[in-house]
């Protein structure tokens, strides 16, 4: 009987959730239910975390007609996509784009093929629905670097405003921050955070760090991590600026894959693509937004005719701008190590699976099932001599479980003897990462098919400074777990001595090398593939206000545009690009009372 009630409870209490959460995102707002219009003043191609932003704002001016094309379906098709915790359920789905890298001879050994994979978010929302929602905005020196390469108005002070106007920050003790804002669309909580929290924190004072908000006014030290989650609920770009408010002047068309921007004379004049079977076309009056990716946005490019012009004549595409559309590709490279720890503080299958914390969820929206499992992060700087001089070295994030798993492409050696463990054990991963990358990559066509996946060749470590940023990571996470509060925990380096790389010895500059390139992964940073610079440097492929170079209506707003990826998760400056995009095509400063003095 006892069992019984608990069932009961727990169903009347998940239909209560999902009655609360559900009401406000199934009706599916702005979305139209058949094909869009022949015209519009504005076309976005991509509802991602850029896309999403940009079509919503332009659609604020009522004389504006607005169709956003998103290939995906909408994120009310999975109620997992709700649920934080829930996170990698997405990935090898319908609404993953699923791509992998050509096969590496540096990086990703450990991997199937040697093959990188990177889910790619598609679906209303793009991949602001799939990620971990740590919300970062990069260091101060990222923006000033921008500006100073000759990204005139990407400045930190120039950004700052744009970071703020989206967020409504969740968290008392930063709220009254000059770096913080209330009242925007996304909301940015700490949610859930774990009892190790707290241990992580102690053992980062131990070596003197600082506890800083590492979006605020200085990015080094150790703090708790912000998320894109609102009353346990993924705060993203597809529900928060899209699924919220009907705006009569702003058309949704899901499953509508574009297969080309067409260039008349040097202009873009519209779109082409398939929905429901039937091949498209929509007329820009004004401009055409390409929001797609740092994948698809390149790739979209070059079919339309842009791009470099040796690979487009190879495939017979007509060239309309020589550009070297797909390189520059950058991306952060994460590592995780395991350590098992004697006190029952992380998140394991039991916790997970608990009926009481599925309850707590479905009234609350509290418990391990509103965080995504990050704890803790810090970012810090390998030569600490150059704290306060230049952005850091390293971003180091805690997550409250050991990853179980094989979301990553290993192969079944490694994945065996790396992943699998007792689900119940009690310890955490540290996830080291690259936060400037030295190796960059390309991205190529496969040929002129639309529906062909690009070459993605990442080219991870081909730069052997990244090693050693790398190894200087490791080195912070040995000391780490040598710090008092870890050893009361019975935490140790040990759990990563693997067979793969047993021909070195344990601990050695060269076994990490080689643990580094067997089982480093994508963190799904990928950037810079339409890089924005000055008009006449070669390198570029949009000027500062992102209109691509020799055509005209036609700009790129999404990670694509990074000169340099920034320090840290991108999401958050992904949404920054897309409030900016749409003040530059409006000609409109909307975040006058949000700039400092």
């Amino acid at each position: 009987m006892a069992y019984l009630q608990v069932v009961a409870v727990a169903v009347v209490a998940v239909i209560a959730y999902m009655f609360m959460t559900s009401s406000q995102v199934k009706e599916r707002k702005n979305v139209i239910d058949g094909n869009p219009d022949s015209e519009y003043d504005y076309i976005v191609i991509g509802a991602g975390s850029a896309g999403s932003v940009v079509s919503s704002r332009l659609a604020e001016d009522s004389g504006n007609k607005v169709l956003l094309l998103e290939a995906g379906g909408h994120f009310d098709e999975s109620e997992e996509f709700q649920i934080p915790l829930k996170w990698p359920k997405a990935m090898r789905t319908k609404h993953d784009w699923a791509y992998f890298t050509e096969p590496q001879k540096s990086s990703s050994l450990g991997l199937n093929g040697t093959r990188g994979y990177w889910p790619r978010g598609k679906v209303l929302g793009g991949s602001s629905i799939m990620n971990c929602m740590q919300y970062t905005r990069g260091s101060p020196f990222d923006y000033d670097e921008w500006a100073a390469a000759g990204c005139t108005g990407w400045g930190y002070k120039d950004v700052l405003p744009y970071f703020m106007k989206s967020e409504d920050l969740q968290i008392d003790s930063l709220k009254k921050s000059p770096y913080h804002s209330t009242g925007g669309p996304i909301g940015i909580s700490h949610s859930y955070v774990t009892d190790l929290n707290e241990k992580v924190l102690e053992a980062g004072k131990s070596l003197g760090y600082e506890i800083t908000d590492y979006n605020g006014e200085d990015q080094r030290g150790f703090s708790i991590i912000q998320k894109f989650i609102r009353n346990g609920v993924r705060s993203s770009t597809g529900l928060e600026y899209i699924g919220k408010e009907k705006k009569k002047n702003l058309h949704v068309s899901l499953h509508s894959f574009v297969t080309k921007i067409d260039i008349q004379g040097k202009a873009a004049k519209g779109v082409c693509f398939i929905k429901n079977g039937r091949k498209l076309y929509a007329k820009a009056r004004k401009e055409i937004v390409l929001s797609a990716g740092a994948v698809s946005s390149p790739k979209m490019l070059m079919l339309s005719g842009v791009g470099p012009k040796e690979q487009l004549k190879s495939f017979n595409i007509p060239v309309q701008a020589d550009l070297p559309v797909g390189q520059n590709l950058q991306d952060h490279q994460m590592l995780f190590l395991f350590t098992n720890i004697n006190k029952p503080l992380s998140i394991t299958q039991s916790v997970e699976d608990s009926t009481w914390n599925k309850i707590n969820y479905a009234i609350r929206g509290q418990g391990p099932l509103a965080m995504a499992g990050l704890d803790t992060s810090a970012f810090l700087h390998v030569d600490r001599s150059m704290e306060g001089r230049t952005y850091p070295d390293i971003q180091v994030i805690f997550w409250a479980y050991l990853f179980r798993d094989n979301i990553f492409n290993y192969n079944d050696k490694v994945a065996k003897e790396f992943l699998e463990h007792d689900p119940n054990q009690h310890g955490f991963t540290t996830d080291i990462c690259t936060t400037r990358p030295f190796s960059k990559g390309q991205i190529k066509l496969k040929s002129s098919d639309p529906f062909d996946d690009p070459v993605i060749d990442s080219q991870y470590y081909t730069d052997k400074r990244d090693i050693d940023v790398m190894i200087g990571g490791i080195r912070v996470w040995e000391k780490l777990m040598e710090t008092p509060v870890m050893a009361q925990l019975g935490a140790s380096v040990n759990r990563m001595k693997l067979s793969m790389c047993s021909h070195l010895e344990f601990r050695s500059d060269a076994y990490w090398e080689c643990i580094i390139r067997h089982l480093s992964v994508t963190e799904y940073h990928h950037s810079g593939t339409c890089k924005m610079g000055p008009a006449d440097d070669p390198r570029s492929v949009v000027d500062p206000q992102l209109r691509v170079i020799g055509i005209r209506n036609l700009r790129v707003a999404d990670a694509s545009i990074f000169p340099n990826v920034t320090s840290g998760n991108i999401n958050a400056p992904t949404i920054m690009i897309g409030e900016k995009a749409a003040d530059l095509i409006r000609g409109k400063d909307t975040v006058s009372h949000l700039r400092r003095k």
